[in-house]
């Protein structure tokens, strides 16, 4: 047999290799060629192929990206709308399951770096409902086919349309009433007083050894109409009065404390960004100018996407909040809080644990003016503009 014949045993030990998922590392997305080792895959690198696929890729390295990431997006959509349909579902359930089929599109060449940003994004472009639990995140499919649309809306005309038809019967049933009701007089209820028209007197036979304990419980049941009537006058009279009773007045340290108490009840958000704040570009997929450089954030798009003014150069750029990160000032510096149970209220940074990576803060706006707080992490403040 020749040495590519279909059924030699290298031909059937390769094909029982190829089987299944392989090491990420090892694969080529340019290619999209799989090697099983470190060796194979070296030896892809350093083939004729590999190089002019790499030299088309330099001309235009966004359009590649861009493509990727259409094509890793619409096959996520298409599994997640076949499998799963309009269910919520986690997100990584869809994402273990897009990865099982051997040529899927790999998330490390398109323009998502992880899964989270994946799951943010396509409840920005309002393509999935997402939302985030202790477990994760969870997405639920949209579906905006023509189809679906106008089965939906033949749905709603028939459930308004029985709406009506029992509105209908309803009203034809009063008007019957109301014609049955005609001519005739509603009979008016008679009040007349209570008379009793026997007379005679209630009279009871007792024994004439019973005679005591009677008189003795006659004088219990006195004494009890007594002590009965006495509180029902005393209750009487403290009605008439009309003097609501005292509330205790709280303090203003308790008032404080509630305060405080309601405000940590407040659960911890997943964004943080606020206008008028100094933030830090963190982000090298920007030019090499940017990096670490100071902006102002002057405007919040989406809860998650920022409008920068960089400091020093004054230019303004979109940006995630992935890619910004809190400027924690000197103290005695004005600082907002971002992020827990103070969010939204203005503070001087009193002091810096190092250790711990948190900040004190005096608030001095509020209701709570002059409150100290400690422990706040650096990631939940950051300098004011």
């Amino acid at each position: 047999m020749g040495k590519s014949d279909f059924l030699s045993p290298k031909a059937i030990s390769n094909r029982i290799k190829s089987k299944g998922l392989q090491k990420l590392r090892w694969y080529c997305q340019m290619c999209q060629k799989q090697c099983r080792d470190e060796n194979g895959f070296k030896c892809h690198c350093m083939s004729q192929s590999h190089q002019r696929q790499l030299l088309l890729a330099a001309e235009n390295p966004q359009q590649f990206m861009d493509y990727f990431s259409e094509e890793f997006r619409r096959d996520f959509l298409e599994l997640l709308r076949r499998q799963f349909g309009t269910r919520r579902v986690h997100n990584n359930v869809v994402y273990n399951e897009y990865i099982s089929h051997r040529e899927h599109i790999h998330m490390n060449a398109t323009q998502w770096e992880t899964l989270t940003d994946f799951t943010k994004w396509l409840g920005r472009e309002g393509l999935c409902r997402v939302d985030e639990t202790p477990k994760g995140w969870y997405i639920q499919y949209i579906d905006r086919d023509p189809e679906t649309i106008h089965r939906q809306q033949e749905q709603e005309r028939k459930k308004k349309q029985d709406l009506d038809d029992e509105e209908k019967t309803a009203k034809l049933i009063e008007q019957q009433v109301r014609r049955g009701l005609e001519g005739k007089e509603l009979e008016m209820p008679v009040y007349t007083e209570l008379n009793r028209e026997n007379k005679e007197k209630v009279t009871f036979k007792l024994n004439k050894g019973s005679s005591t304990s009677v008189a003795a419980s006659s004088q219990t049941s006195v004494l009890a109409l007594k002590m009965v009537e006495g509180a029902v006058k005393r209750a009487g009279a403290a009605y008439c009065s009309g003097q609501p009773k005292k509330k205790k007045k709280k303090s203003a340290l308790d008032e404080m404390m509630e305060l405080e108490e309601e405000k940590k009840r407040t659960s911890r958000t997943d964004y943080w960004l606020q206008t008028d704040i100094i933030v830090r570009i963190v982000t090298k997929k920007l030019e090499r100018k940017y990096h670490r450089k100071k902006a102002v954030v002057k405007e919040v798009i989406d809860k998650y996407t920022a409008i920068v003014k960089v400091i020093d150069s004054g230019d303004k750029l979109k940006l995630d909040q992935t890619h910004l990160e809190t400027v924690i000032p000197a103290p005695g510096k004005k600082v907002l809080v971002l992020n827990g149970g103070y969010r939204g209220n203005e503070g001087i940074l009193e002091s810096i644990n190092e250790k711990r990576f948190s900040v004190t803060i005096t608030i001095d706006s509020g209701p709570l003016k002059g409150h100290r707080v400690e422990d706040i992490q650096y990631e939940d403040v950051s300098k004011l503009a």
